[in-house]
């Protein structure tokens, strides 16, 4: 009887301790980025790290390499390597689904982040991408109110640059129908390289013999390649748009090569994008994330979604990036002539 109390007693203590170093593991959450090589998104790890840490969970994370084969294998790479919740940054939408079964399949929690996964089973977490489009095109719309408008738009595997050209047509379409603008160039830019804006720019200035009068670029490395080729014809300082408030582009912002970056903070999606996926692993339902709300995909899916605020910056609001501690005045200031710029003195 003696023995076999305590060989109970033994598997009970046995089991607790096997418990408690359970519960002393952290939770692991795995990033699978698209193209880790965009200075972007290294501002989105850091905030992402940081959220973790304070949380008390653990980061992994692959690099795709802008290659939608890859990304797959990556993500059944974070699931082997115990990730309790995954972070998907979609090289390809249309692609990735193979990857939210392989999750789905080990229970394991998806966030979409900042581009669409067009799946109820994953958190879509972004800014307002047709926001920012609109804020795109009124920034190049009131500096040049009539002309030769060219469109450089995203990846054409990536949902944010329908949703991003969709809001700028809400601002210049009426302008367009008028006759005031006319589009002479629109070219989808492959993996969001700026080589691949800046070849597509130099066509599009060939085959309309430079007449062009301003640039709706999606993002800030379309929007470098897009200057990069203007200037290559001595036409730097027409209106170009761009988004993410990469440093680079601001301080193009600062030297009147660019018109607008519009700003999305990168630190609140990665802090964010780091607390939900942690609340997910820890049980809860996509629906019950704080701040969550319903929203209908282009293709009718409902998904459990939230959206953050965008803020378009130009030379007249550059304080707002260097008072949030988001680039130094010097940084924003490099090249910049005294007296043409407040903040730059």
């Amino acid at each position: 009887m003696k023995l076999l109390v305590a060989a109970a007693a033994g598997a009970a203590l046995l089991a607790l301790s096997s418990t408690l170093a359970l519960a002393a593991d952290p939770l692991i959450v795995g990033v699978s980025w698209s193209n880790f090589q965009e200075e972007r998104w290294k501002t989105d790890e850091a905030a992402i790290k940081a959220a973790l840490e304070k949380a008390g969970a653990r980061y992994i994370s692959t690099d795709a390499q802008s290659s939608s084969a890859k990304q797959l294998s990556d993500v059944e790479s974070l699931i082997s390597r115990g990730a309790n919740a995954l972070i998907i940054l979609a090289q390809d939408a249309a692609a990735i689904g193979p990857a939210i079964n392989a999750a789905d399949a080990e229970g394991i929690p998806v966030v979409g982040y900042d581009r669409l996964i067009e799946d109820p089973r994953a958190f879509y977490l972004t800014f307002d991408n047709k926001e920012v489009g609109r804020m795109q095109a009124q920034a190049v719309y009131d500096k040049q109110p009539k002309g030769n408008y060219v469109f450089i738009l995203g990846s054409p595997t990536d949902p944010n640059a329908d949703f991003l050209f969709s809001g700028q047509m809400e601002v210049l379409k009426p302008a367009i129908d008028k006759g005031d603008i006319k589009v002479v160039g629109k070219q989808y830019t492959d993996g969001w390289l700026p080589a691949n804006a800046q070849r597509n720019m130099e066509q599009i200035l060939t085959a309309t013999n430079n007449k062009v009068d301003a640039v709706v670029a999606s993002n800030d490395g379309t929007a470098g390649g897009v200057v990069a080729a203007l200037t290559a014809q001595g036409m730097q300082g027409i209106p170009v748009s761009g988004q993410d408030g990469d440093h680079a582009a601001l301080n193009r912002v600062a030297l009147g090569t660019q018109t607008v970056s519009v700003w999305k903070d990168a630190r609140a999606l990665g802090k964010r994008a780091a607390e939900i996926a942690v609340a997910l692993a820890k049980g809860k339902k996509l629906s019950e994330i704080e701040g969550a709300e319903s929203w209908t995909s282009p293709n009718g899916k409902t998904l459990s979604s939230q959206f953050l605020k965008p803020v378009p910056i130009t030379r007249k609001n550059l304080d707002v990036v260097i008072d949030a501690g988001w680039i130094t005045r010097q940084e924003v200031c490099q090249g910049v002539p005294k007296g043409t710029v407040a903040v730059c003195g």
